[in-house]
């Protein structure tokens, strides 16, 4: 094996924990003594051991004198679990090749400072754009202190994600509904607008058998979320945010009763301000939202320019209706030159289906009193 398929195989062992490490990021490392593989491990789980250390306990022999290859600079503080430059010091490696810098202010540089002081060689950013890649969630949150924000919704081939008489199920099939569960195990949080709720009565669960739900969370400005509804009575078993501009305090008590977290937040034209949301969001460790919403909440979220990534699933259906509603409502924009733009595009397909993978370049819609 080279250099890089050590590096590589780092890399997919650090996908495995997927929708478990979070707000921590993903990270593999593959120990390497006289040309073989003698220790590997990732970061499993939030609280866990790191890579570093599982790959260390992995080893089938003494790793002294071992290369030690990391997707993410090691760390050097003390937080859930012991740094893992002190590990990898007292195991005696002679080199460790790191693929990503970690912004995070407690770590950046100073763990490979710390091995470089240590007598440890020390190989920055080898592979770095690949392992850049599995994390920009984390990159995202450590910087800015907000989630990281995904949009997605389905529609049909001409472009409705509903028909005209407002129903929806299902534009897609199976497939593509199978890998939106696969999307919300990733994400720590799920948005929804209440015009969704109010209609569907949605779960927004994971409904894969081994999968994560994330923490749900409902833009309402007026407090009308039914308390019969499925979230309400899910709220105890897993969590359930609802954000709001004006909360009657009797609801609201009732809410909490039930297990939801309610939070009121500043208004914007006597909507839920997304800008706000997101910092407060982002205080209580939720790394990640996956916005599920309709054409108002789609434009909400598209206004506030907190949109970072977006799926867009398309049905192999035609509905046509000049009053069938489009993914994104509001005024939209002036221009083709005003749009917002995406870039990096991925293709996927699920059986008739197709899934558009876009980041958002840049640009944030004007703001319309519609949302």
């Amino acid at each position: 094996m080279q250099h890089t398929d050590y590096m590589k195989r780092a890399i997919e062992l650090a996908v495995k924990a997927r929708g478990w490490t979070s707000p921590n990021p993903m990270v593999g490392a593959v120990i390497v003594k006289d040309g073989q593989i003698i220790g590997e491990g990732y970061h499993e789980r939030y609280g866990q051991l790191h890579a570093e250390r599982n790959a260390l306990a992995a080893c089938t022999q003494s790793p002294e004198g071992a290369v030690v290859y990391v997707t993410l600079e090691p760390c050097c503080h003390y937080g859930k679990t012991p740094p893992c430059t002190e590990a990898l010091i007292e195991a005696k490696v002679s080199r460790v090749v790191i693929g990503s810098r970690d912004p995070n202010p407690k770590v950046s540089g100073k763990g490979a400072a710390v091995l470089r002081e240590a007598g440890i060689e020390v190989t920055e950013d080898f592979l770095r754009s690949e392992c850049d890649e599995i994390n920009p969630v984390f990159f995202h949150y450590i910087t800015t202190g907000q989630p990281y924000v995904a949009l997605k919704y389905a529609m049909t081939a001409d472009g409705k994600i509903a028909a005209h008489t407002g129903k929806s199920q299902w534009i897609t099939g199976e497939e593509a509904r199978n890998h939106v569960h696969r999307l919300r195990h990733c994400y720590s949080g799920i948005m929804a607008g209440i015009g969704t709720v109010l209609a569907d009565d949605p779960m927004l669960n994971c409904r894969l058998e081994n999968g994560r739900s994330p923490v749900r969370i409902v833009c309402d400005s007026k407090l009308r979320i039914p308390e019969n509804s499925r979230l309400c009575q899910t709220a105890r078993e897993i969590p359930l945010i609802v954000a709001c501009v004006h909360a009657d305090p009797e609801k609201k008590k009732r809410l909490q009763a039930l297990g939801a977290e309610v939070v009121e937040v500043p208004g914007r034209d006597d909507r839920v301000d997304i800008n706000r949301l997101m910092e407060i969001l982002g205080q209580k460790g939720i790394d990640s939202v996956l916005v599920e919403g309709g054409a108002s909440l789609n434009y909400s979220v598209m206004d506030a320019g907190a949109v970072k990534k977006c799926y867009v699933y398309i049905g192999a259906k035609i509905f046509g209706g000049e009053t069938a509603k489009s993914p994104v409502g509001g005024q939209g924009c002036d221009s083709p030159q005003s749009a917002v733009q995406l870039t990096s595009p991925e293709v996927h397909t699920f059986g008739e289906d197709i899934l558009l993978e876009y980041e958002v370049k840049k640009g944030v819609m004007p703001c319309s009193p519609e949302s």
